[in-house]
């Protein structure tokens, strides 16, 4: 068996992810710790007790699913199970953070004030209002980029996730995301859905945000890390820290590479993928990508022990 660690992006939110680790394994609790001191307030309350819609917020939503990721990989390394039992790690849009760290490239602490920053960067790049994402269902991501095309009329219009054989998600200005919607109907798509998101992400709109993350990611340690990231902008592995650091602002307004991305794991003998932190849509990603990769999501303590028994 060859094992691959995935972790989730925003949209996976949920209130009292990760409490249950928390209580379970003082590791665990270190990480919810460590992030709070980091951002100076106990954000771990906002995760545990607060409302979905504060959560949600991409400020706090992009931190609060690190440390939910990050305390499922401490619980993980208490019952034996190091990063070093993957061959590969990888994480979705905000999810490669979460494999950074894991990996030992970033710590606890530099990633969440990266994430905190990088959430608000983002909603800073582009005004309320004036931004969107759209899901298309049904059509390939070269089918997408043709309706993308068609859809900009001199807006920006975009791929911004390639998540799997029929799903891709378009971002851009509101008013070209509306008639991507429409012309991916036409077009054959079984569905075509505006997102509830508060910015579109993954497209050129970012890149004042991706100018924020380049000054920031410059006054960042990132060591080698211990087994390859398959990064969301080239679907390819890299350990160079160079690379990765020049990447992470590429990330900001390219496309979020996901199928590829697996189809990569696949093409280098991954059989196995754990989705460590909250949700299960990875797991569903990768069903629909590679069939022959069996998935398992780590949120809870049984989680834990179920995998580490069997391990």
């Amino acid at each position: 068996m060859t094992l691959a660690f995935v972790f989730p992006g925003q949209g996976a939110q949920t209130i009292g992810m990760g409490k249950a680790l928390t209580e379970t394994y003082p590791q665990a609790k270190a990480v919810f710790d460590e992030v709070d001191d980091a951002l100076g307030e106990k954000l771990s309350d906002q995760i545990w007790e607060g409302s979905i819609e504060a959560l949600t917020l991409t400020q706090n939503a992009q931190p609060a699913l690190m440390a939910c990721s990050l305390a499922a990989m401490r619980a993980l390394e208490v019952e034996g199970i190091t990063v070093e039992r993957a061959s590969f790690v990888a994480g979705h849009s905000l999810g490669e953070y979460s494999a950074l760290a894991a990996a030992g490239s970033l710590t606890i602490t530099d990633t969440a004030k990266l994430l905190r920053l990088r959430g608000q960067a983002m909603q800073r790049a582009v005004p309320v209002g004036e931004g969107a994402m759209a899901a298309i269902l049904g059509l390939d991501i070269a089918a997408v980029r043709e309706v993308a095309e068609e859809a900009a009329q001199g807006d920006v219009c975009q791929a911004a996730n390639d998540n799997d054989p029929a799903q891709v998600v378009v971002s851009g200005h509101k008013a070209a995301v509306e008639r991507a919607v429409e012309i991916a109907k036409e077009k054959g798509a079984k569905r075509a859905v505006m997102l509830p998101v508060s910015a579109p992400f993954h497209c050129a709109l970012m890149q004042p945000a991706a100018d924020e993350m380049a000054t920031a990611l410059a006054d960042v340690s990132i060591a080698v890390p211990k087994v390859p990231l398959i990064a969301n902008v080239t679907a390819q592995p890299t350990g160079d820290a160079d690379a990765i650091r020049r990447q992470l602002v590429e990330q900001v307004t390219g496309s979020v590479r996901w199928r590829e991305s697996v189809q990569t794991m696949a093409a280098e003998g991954v059989t196995e993928i754990w989705e460590i932190g909250a949700g299960k849509a990875l797991s569903g990603m990768i069903r629909r990508i590679e069939r022959s990769i069996t998935c398992t999501a780590i949120s809870t303590p049984e989680d834990v022990k179920t995998v580490a028994q069997a391990d």
